[in-house]
């Protein structure tokens, strides 16, 4: 078809491009990208200079939007409810790519495809709904190697076009490369500021993490070899970027166990990086003779983690080492101590008591003491639920039992939920000392391969055995998070057998909850959004238009909650 070029060269240029890419005229049709990654070196450098515009803009009719250098929009600021929903209706809202090649000329589109700075007026968009919009585009290129990172683009309605806009768009840009580079040496700075210190500090293996560096010390390099090397740079990986210290094992390919120990690098509140310490713990798990770790009743899972774990206990327990199981809510740290405990002493009596149950603490106390004295072992569960004078009484009891004065040698395990800051203070002052062991049971995300061997256990265990899981439903639960970990799973199970009690459970089938797989904690009435959207796509099987129309939202915004949610379709 046909089609009045306009007079300016560029922007002529430009329409036979997207005439080329069969662009339609009247729709624009961006791609929509779900895991894109909104944390960046662009987007970091990019905030504070975005904030500074929004101010300087405030109450004008704009909006300043910056995307990375394929067009997918990364943040959107400023402009009027009207302006919003706007763009809203043309999908230029994050997560949706405006490229030239799928909506034509554009003021973000069309700077990458230049590679300088545009405004794109009104009637120069090809796109005929995109024409009530002025655009001033302005790309960002990296200060050191001049790659190119993304764009910023300004953009208000037709009727306000003027060129201070893409005066305004290549002042920003400028800024946020500035950012960029003030940003990079003060962050590497930090981190390697960091690094030296422990490197002094400790003598040991240490690693640094960040965004564009990752060091490895010359202890490191020496004292593994590189397959082991190897191994231990894709385990760091489950550290890089993260907020919080964490310690993980790590199962060298030489039978070597490492421990690695990863603090975060601040620069004020922005994050650097990361410093992970290694420390060579022993070899490999070891049994009287195949080399694996028993088959344990009640226990699922072969993961080197896994296995890990219940050979710390193993290991406890074998030697009448009393020990703390610490962990999240869920993890199994009371079915691990039975397990273990079954295997090590089974001609052994195990009693559980659990201070969250009705009984008060005076009869606590008298069937904690009643039961050690009959020489019976026990496992205190939810011992941070201990109240100050049971802890006291508690103290007095081991200590009773150290000395010999009840007879016997029991043996004596605590399950604690891990981290928690208003655990009694008596707890670490009096009651831990007796306790030489602790051992982390992790959570379930921290061992996803193990998902399909608990999936098997746990429906066996609750005597649901005509139900498999389909490939997809199986790889859809070894994404998800688990913040309730084993329980939260067999919470999901349980549901999933009341609708489906033989066959195939196919990925529709799961609960919404497993539709979504973002990791933050979802308020209540985020969860009931969550599910009412996981609900409109599986009732219009999939199509997310009609979806959005039914939840009375538009397309945008059903994206966005897509992408917040982590809802997988």
């Amino acid at each position: 078809m046909a089609i009045d070029l306009p007079a300016r060269n560029t922007i002529r240029m430009s329409w036979q491009r997207s005439q080329a890419s069969l662009v339609d005229t009247d729709q624009p049709a961006p791609a929509y990208f779900a895991g894109v990654d909104y944390d960046t070196t662009l987007t970091r450098a990019a905030r504070p200079v975005i904030d500074a515009l929004s101010s300087e803009l405030t109450n004008e009719p704009v909006c300043i939007i910056l995307t990375d250098a394929k067009g997918i929009v990364l943040d959107r600021r400023g402009g009027d409810r009207s302006l919003i929903r706007r763009l809203d209706s043309v999908d230029l809202s994050p997560g949706f790519r405006y490229a030239e090649s799928e909506v034509g000329t554009n003021g973000i589109g069309t700077a990458l495809e230049v590679g300088g700075p545009i405004l794109i007026r009104g009637d120069e968009h090809y796109t005929g709904v995109l024409r009530s919009f002025a655009c001033a585009g302005a790309p960002i290129a990296h200060p050191v190697t001049g790659g190119l990172l993304g764009v910023l683009d300004i953009t208000t309605q037709a009727r306000n076009s003027n060129a201070v806009l893409l005066s305004f768009a290549k002042l920003a840009a400028r800024r946020i490369q500035e950012r960029i580079v003030e940003e990079a040496n003060a962050l590497d700075q930090a981190l390697l500021s960091d690094y030296y210190a422990v490197c002094r500090h400790t003598g040991g293996s240490v690693i640094a993490l960040g965004d564009e560096v990752f060091m490895i010390n010359a202890h490191a390099q020496q004292h593994f070899d590189s397959t082991d090397q190897a191994a231990l740079i894709d385990r760091t990986r489950d550290a890089r970027g993260g907020t919080k210290p964490v310690t993980f094992i790590a199962d060298l390919p030489s039978g070597t166990i490492a421990r690695l120990a990863y603090h975060p690098t601040f620069l004020g509140d922005t994050l650097a990086g990361g410093v992970v310490q290694i420390k060579e713990q022993r070899p490999a798990p070891r049994t009287a003779g195949d080399g694996r770790v028993p088959a344990l009743p009640g226990q699922a899972g072969t993961s080197p983690l896994w296995r890990h774990t219940i050979q710390e206990v193993l290991d406890a327990s074998s030697r009448g080492d009393w020990l703390v199981a610490e962990g999240e809510a869920g993890v199994g740290k009371l079915t691990l101590l039975r397990s273990v405990r079954d295997y090590t002493a089974p001609n052994r009596r195990l009693v559980v008591l659990d201070p969250a149950g009705p009984t008060s603490p005076d009869a606590f106390l008298a069937q904690a003491g009643a039961e050690l004295g009959s020489g019976a072992d026990l496992i205190i569960h939810h011992a941070h639920l201990l109240p100050g004078e049971v802890i006291q009484g508690l103290t007095e009891l081991l200590q009773s039992v150290r000395d010999g004065a009840l007879g016997g040698d029991p043996w004596v395990a605590l399950t604690m939920i891990a981290g928690l800051a208003d655990s009694p203070e008596e707890l670490a002052t009096q009651l831990l000392h007796f306790f030489p062991r602790t051992v982390a049971v992790p959570p379930l995300r921290h061992h996803l391969e193990d998902v399909p061997a608990l999936v098997r256990h746990l429906l066996n265990r609750a005597g649901i055995t005509g139900v498999t899981l389909s490939a997809p439903a199986m790889n859809q639960l070894m994404r998800l998070p688990w913040a309730g970990n084993v329980s939260h799973l067999r919470r999901v199970l349980t549901a999933v057998a009341r609708r489906r009690r033989a066959g195939v459970v196919e990925l529709d089938d799961l609960p919404a909850e497993c539709h979504a797989t973002t990791r933050r904690q979802l308020t209540r009435m985020e969860a009931l959004e969550r599910d009412a959207v996981v609900g409109a796509l599986a009732s219009h099987h999939g199509d997310k238009t009609a979806a959005a129309a039914a939840l009375g939202m538009s397309r945008a915004t059903i994206y966005r909650k897509i992408r917040d949610y982590g809802i997988v379709n």
